[in-house]
């Protein structure tokens, strides 16, 4: 298996990783934390859709994708943090003012998991963003110390990968999703 990931310009491969099963249902599309909250609540069924409809085919598109072969397999949010509510968070904090991007989900399909995928994901948006003239990117994962995560809460990541895709610990939160606190973590790219 060979892993390849791309910016998120083909909107029927974004729909295949976190779009809904039936057009009316009003599944996150990976924009709670893209759009302010009122838009999030006000945008219902298909309009969702047609929402990320936009977002790709705008430039940056809004994340990268993970392909075997033709397949796609994974996908993971980037984003200027600016263009993010990360901007605007009280339980997230700024570490700086730095033009950063932030890294805030990665999903890869059922039976692909545990093939290293989500690495393969969490690199390519790095480098996706590196290629955006980003100065350095921010995740927020669950330091989950070993727990076990439920695996629709596990959007965030957990803090050993981005360990060990070079991330560091800028900064604890007060976030604490699934019942595990939220870390601040960073990685330069200059």
């Amino acid at each position: 298996m060979t892993i390849e990931v791309r910016p998120a310009t083909v909107f029927d491969d974004v729909r295949t990783l976190v779009g809904p099963k039936r057009p009316d249902a009003n599944v996150c599309w990976c924009l709670s934390y893209r759009i302010p909250s009122k838009l999030n609540n006000e945008l219902r069924g298909p309009a969702r859709g047609e929402y990320v409809a936009g977002l790709v085919r705008a430039d940056p598109p809004p994340g990268v994708l993970a392909y075997d072969g033709d397949e796609p397999v994974g996908w993971a949010a980037v984003a200027p943090r600016a263009d993010t509510s990360f901007a605007r968070n009280r339980k997230i904090p700024h570490v700086d003012d730095l033009a950063v991007w932030s890294l805030w989900c990665i999903r890869v399909r059922p039976g692909h998991r545990g093939q290293g995928i989500s690495h393969a994901l969490i690199e390519g948006a790095v480098d996706f963003a590196r290629s955006r003239g980003a100065p350095a990117v921010e995740a927020y994962p669950l330091d989950n110390r070993g727990a076990k995560v439920d695996l629709t809460m596990a959007y965030a990541g957990l803090r050993k990968n981005f360990e060990a895709a070079g991330f560091e610990v800028a900064a604890r939160t007060t976030s604490v999703l699934a019942r595990h606190p939220r870390l601040l973590m960073r990685r330069a790219l200059s």
